[in-house]
């Protein structure tokens, strides 16, 4: 087997990618809206005192965080209309986000939930000393600590759902990967296209490492200056 070096370094430098990468940006920021949104009621709802709630969140996050991605965007966009009768038939890029959202709200759901059980107890029991409600006492005061804690994972979750937008070739959105499986599959040059989708999903995530960070620095600025006015 001979690696055509030139082939590769022209499909590296080509516009071919520009719109797949575009694609892979748009659908994981929409899916992780809808995950952070899910995730954050949800996380909030393991915290409260109502168990029919709480049973019904555990449920879903064992059930979403049991099943394959794969099989959730394939139900999503084809089991659905099949349920249904015909009469909810999403479109490919709404079955895709709506399956990736949904999967990533359960992750997140616990990264929240073990957030908010991460903040001193103290701040609860100083809310009520204060006679805070308890919506007042998660949005003045739990919330915004258990933020800080969840970013890292968060980034995590943000990498792993990079990844898994290549899942999405099984419904035939034009992502990355797909974009690659047409090219090696009319020329058959499988290292050479591969290398290239490869390199494409590292840039992405050591872009999104860059955000990251200055994400982690600006939330930790407010730790230090919090602990210098509290010092002063």
């Amino acid at each position: 087997m001979r690696f055509d070096l030139d082939y590769f370094l022209s499909l590296l430098f080509s516009t071919r990618f520009f719109e797949p990468v575009a694609i892979v940006i748009i659908v994981a920021a929409t899916a992780m809206v809808i995950g952070v949104l899910i995730g954050t009621v949800g996380g909030i709802v393991l915290n409260s005192p109502v168990p029919l709630l709480q049973r019904l969140v555990k449920l879903y996050v064992t059930t979403i965080r049991g099943v394959p991605v794969l099989v959730q965007i394939v139900f999503w966009y084809n089991g659905l209309p099949a349920l249904t009768g015909g009469a909810i038939n999403l479109s490919a890029y709404a079955a895709g986000i709506i399956a990736l959202g949904v999967n990533e709200g359960a992750y997140m759901t616990e990264i929240v939930r073990s957030g908010i059980q991460s903040v001193d107890r103290g701040q609860r029991e100083a809310s009520q000393v204060l006679s805070l409600s308890y919506r007042s006492m998660m949005m003045k005061v739990i919330l915004p600590q258990a933020i800080r804690i969840a970013i890292p994972p968060t980034g995590n979750q943000v990498v792993n759902l990079l990844k898994n937008t290549s899942l999405l070739f099984t419904i035939a959105i034009p992502e990355i990967f797909a974009t690659g499986t047409n090219l090696f599959s009319a020329n058959f040059k499988y290292f050479e296209v591969i290398a290239v989708v490869a390199i494409w999903y590292l840039l992405l995530a050591i872009a999104y490492g860059f955000i990251q960070r200055a994400v982690e620095r600006r939330f930790a600025k407010g730790r230090r200056d919090l602990y210098d006015l509290a010092a002063a």
